[in-house]
Order: structure tokens, then sequence, then C-alpha cells
């Protein structure tokens, strides 16, 4: 069972970041661009994109350059987070506010984007039935997480055996939670990206940077004391592969809409081109179970 979110905790680890976070998180850029090339694929022409948890808006050029007649709406729980490209000449209106609580009126959004937002959120379900409530008829709610292997080689390599880092939601669990929330014909899909770096001070620099240590409630002590750090570091070196350490991060992308549209609601997927650091996993479509009152299930 995943720990719950401290969201006091995530606020406050995201307003510290907030001034280099741009800068620091490439990986909330990669993960982006490759959420936007999905939409290649889907037939769409939202009026308002809402972005959740947009931090400094990294998804709103693109997103824009593709729907140019779109008006975007981005919110995020912490102001300081978007307070750079609230200042811009680019028309835009932010919020600050929980994606929990969503100070939106029904049926309003075309468009419900969400970029790594997913693994900070105290009730992920929540949250799934304020997304159907904001989407017009129709409307298309899109998103990446991050999946439970993500950080596997750093979780393991802790010596006092306790989970140091964030834990993280598998498809299966939000696939089904799509459902439960009213959302229909949820796609999800994972990838496996291997980052790899040159020294265990630089990865955890950059977690620190970008904002992503753990913010669960009931966890183990933070990281202090030498020989900690050393037992640590030891246990990960033996991972060293060609002179680098390996960094496993499961991306989880999917989609799901409001209402069944009156055209086929997404296309097959064309071929991506393979991918350096990555790998191909599995596309799940989520239906319910006919068989039995209420249930959910999945298909490959």
């Amino acid at each position: 069972m995943i720990a719950p979110i401290n969201p006091v905790a995530v606020r406050r680890h995201f307003r510290r970041v907030a001034a280099t976070y741009a800068e620091a998180d490439f990986l909330a850029r990669e993960v982006d661009a490759r959420l936007q090339s999905r939409l290649e694929y889907l037939r769409l022409a939202p009026e308002v994109i809402v972005d959740l948890g947009c931090g400094p808006a990294l998804s709103r050029l693109g997103l824009l350059a593709r729907y140019p007649g779109a008006r975007y709406v981005g919110l995020d729980q912490e102001a300081a987070m978007f307070a750079p490209a609230a200042q811009s000449a680019s028309p835009a209106h932010f919020l600050a506010a929980s994606a929990e609580r969503l100070p939106l009126r029904a049926g309003v959004a075309g468009l419900v984007w969400s970029n790594l937002l997913l693994p900070w959120l105290a009730d992920p379900f929540v949250f799934f039935q304020e997304v159907r409530r904001v989407l017009a008829e129709g409307g298309l709610f899109m998103f990446s997480a991050l999946g439970p292997d993500t950080l596997k080689e750093l979780r393991g390599s802790f010596p006092d055996g306790h989970a140091h880092t964030q834990e993280f939601q598998d498809m299966h669990h939000l696939g089904d939670m799509l459902l439960e929330a009213g959302l229909a014909d949820p796609v999800l899909e994972m990838e496996i990206l291997t980052l790899t770096y040159p020294d265990l001070e630089t990865l955890l620099a950059e977690l620190r940077a970008a904002g992503a240590t753990r913010a669960m409630r009931g966890g183990p002590p933070g990281l202090s004391g030498k020989a900690f750090l050393r037992g640590l570091k030891t246990h990960y070196e033996s991972l060293r592969r060609e002179g680098r350490l390996p960094v496993t991060m499961e991306i989880l992308y999917g989609h799901a809409w409001q209402a069944a549209p009156r055209v086929p609601p997404h296309l097959p997927h064309a071929p991506h081109a393979p991918q350096e650091a990555g790998e191909a996993g599995a596309i799940l479509r989520f239906v319910r179970n006919a068989g039995r009152s209420g249930g959910q299930g999945s298909e490959a």
C-alpha cells in the first residue's frame, strides 16, 4: 500500500525550487514533448485548455501552437511556480489552487492537460472526478505520471532497508480509478527511460533541484549521516555500468474522455521512432466488465 502524500511537504518542496525549476527538470520537458506527440493521433479542437500542475507552463507554447484558437488556463498549487510565465506577454490565465478542488465551472475545458502531476496528489481519485467535472462533453483528459519502477536502483540501495524515495501508482490502479471516476475509454501506455549519471551526488542534486524529494506521511527519516550516505553510495556503485550509474524512470502516458465522441476517440498509434534512452512498454485499454455490476477490467 502506498503511503499518503503530505500536501504541505509537496508545496514546500516546489516553492523552494520554483525559481530554478524550469532549467532543472529536463525530465518534465522530455516527457511533455513525448506526451504532446501523442496528440497527433487524437481528434480534438479545444476552445479552452486547462493545464493542471502547470508549474512554469512548460506545456503552454506547444499546446497553443497545436491549437492556436484555444484559450490557455494554467493552474498550480504553488503560485511561485508559474509567476514568471504569468508575467510574460503571451495571453494566458493562471490560478493558484489545488487540482483536487478546481475553481472552475463544470464543462469548461475541451482539453485537460496534466504532465507529471499525479505523483504529488494526495487523492488521485478525487482529482479524476474533478477532471471529469470540468471537461466539456467529448473533452479529452491527457496526462503523464511516474510508475512504480521509477528510481528502483536508488530505492534498493538504502542501507537501512527503508524506501526513502517517493512511491508511485501503477497504471492498472490508475486505469481503474479513471473508470470509477466516470471517465470514458481510458488508455494507458508505459515506457521505460534509462538515464545515467556520473555519480550519486549529481543524481541527488538533480532530484532536489526538481523538487522530486519524498513527500509522504509517516516515512523514514531523511538522508543524514556520513555512514548512511557511504552505505548508499557503496551499494549504488555496484550497479555502475560503462562508467555510469543507471536510473530507471517508468513513464506512464494516458488519456480518457468525458464521454464517447461521435467520431472514434483514438486512432491506432503510429510506430514511434526508436529512442536512444527508452524501451517500449505495454498499452492497456480499460473497459467496464459487463459480466458483473460495477466492475472494471483491462485488456492489453
